[in-house]
């Protein structure tokens, strides 16, 4: 069985990382703007976007046979990439009690797919 279901659990996985990768576009676009006019034409901000209807597109596929009840709480997955990624970009703080969100993050995901 998990080898039918296996295409759409590593869709939800791809558009999971493209859409935290479409996040951190994002935040560089935002980063390198001079205002926020300009941030809207700069080119990791057009990536980012990019990104977010890439990741879009793999979590359709992903829902088709993933139910929504597993997926949509699986993409919380990203926060944690998100805050680990700008830790080590920006250099943005990550303390106890992030670590402990995202230990339950992690957790409660895995819990879910376990039942």
């Amino acid at each position: 069985m998990m080898g039918a279901i296996a295409p759409y659990y590593a869709a939800l996985l791809g558009g999971i990382a493209i859409g935290a990768s479409g996040q951190l576009l994002l935040k560089t676009g935002a980063v390198r703007a001079g205002s926020a006019a300009a941030q809207f034409f700069d080119i990791f901000t057009l990536l980012g976007l990019g990104a977010y209807g890439a990741a879009a597109t793999l979590y359709i596929v992903a829902i088709r046979k993933i139910p929504l009840s597993l997926a949509y709480p699986t993409v919380a997955l990203s926060y944690a990439v998100v805050a680990i990624a700008a830790h080590f970009l920006w250099g943005e703080r990550i303390g106890w009690g992030r670590v402990a969100g995202m230990i339950l993050i992690w957790s409660g995901i895995l819990l879910l797919h376990r039942t």
